[in-house]
Formats: C-alpha cells, sequence, structure tokens
C-alpha cells in the first residue's frame, strides 16, 4: 500500500507540474495534494507540519494570485471590463481551438477584441492586451516554480 501511495503522489506531482502550464488542471493544489499522499505514505516523517502548513497557504496564494493577475495586469494597462471578459472568452476558445498555446494567443486576442467592442483605439486595445498577457505569464511562472518545487520536495524526501 505504501508503495501506491508512492507512486500515486508522484504522478500527482508530475501532473501538478502539466497542470501548471494548462489552467485547466489545477496544478498547485495538486501538487500540495501530493506532498500530503507521500507524508500520509511515510508516516508523516519526510515533512514537518510547519512546512505542510507553509506548502498549503502558498499552493492557496497561487491559486488565488492565478486568478487576479491576467484582470490586474490588464486594470493596470488601461483594459475595460469589456477587456477582461473578452480575455476570459478568449482563454476558453484558445483552449478549445489550439491548446495549449491557444490559451495565451486567445487571452490577448479576446482582450483587443473586448477593447475594440468598447471603442477603445487600437493602440489602447492592444495595451490592454498586453497588460493581459503579462498577467497570464506572470501567473504561470508563479505556478510552474511553485509545482517543480513541491517536485523537487517530493524526489527529495524519497531518498
Amino acid at each position: 500500500m505504501t508503495l501506491f501511495l508512492i507512486i500515486t503522489g508522484l504522478i500527482i506531482a508530475i501532473v501538478a507540474v502539466v497542470g501548471s502550464l494548462l489552467p485547466v488542471i489545477p496544478g498547485p493544489p495538486l501538487g500540495f495534494a501530493a506532498l500530503l499522499i507521500l507524508s500520509f505514505a511515510k508516516n508523516w516523517e519526510p515533512f514537518s507540519t510547519e512546512f505542510l502548513i507553509i506548502a498549503g497557504a502558498i499552493a492557496l496564494l497561487t491559486a488565488i494570485l492565478d486568478n487576479v493577475l491576467p484582470a490586474e495586469g490588464a486594470r493596470r494597462y488601461g483594459a475595460s471590463k469589456f477587456g477582461i471578459v473578452g480575455a476570459v472568452l478568449g482563454i476558453v476558445a484558445g483552449f478549445l481551438v489550439l491548446p495549449p498555446l491557444g490559451i495565451v494567443i486567445g487571452a490577448l486576442v479576446g482582450a483587443v477584441a473586448g477593447e475594440l467592442a468598447a471603442n477603445k483605439s487600437g493602440h489602447d486595445a492592444l495595451r490592454a492586451g498586453w497588460g493581459v498577457f503579462i498577467g497570464f505569464m506572470v501567473g504561470t511562472a508563479i505556478r510552474v516554480a511553485y509545482t517543480l518545487g513541491v517536485l523537487f520536495f517530493y524526489i527529495k524526501a524519497l531518498f
């Protein structure tokens, strides 16, 4: 049973890294779940309680930032609600048409289209689209960093 849990946790940690690149899969929460599975499998010895609390808090913060950063990037670059809604719709459409790259392209195109629909100039629409793109990329970088860290600590705890 222990070996099964360890292998399952490792698979979940790897899926978490992949999920950090695909917004459809919740990478950081899966990564944290992998740490909990390994801890349970090894009688709570590999990680301290403090480590698990901090890892869980960071996973939660990462999940929150992942939803806030694209909107904040858009806001800082002057996007209206039309641009933000366009970005969200673009993410969904992009994922359906050309996953995973379509997510990034869809967010950018959707934000620009939303701003153009709100009668903003082409320059302002592109600026808002760029803000969404920057926010999305920063969120992705944070997710990837967290899940790679989880995978590192998971493998380290095995040995």
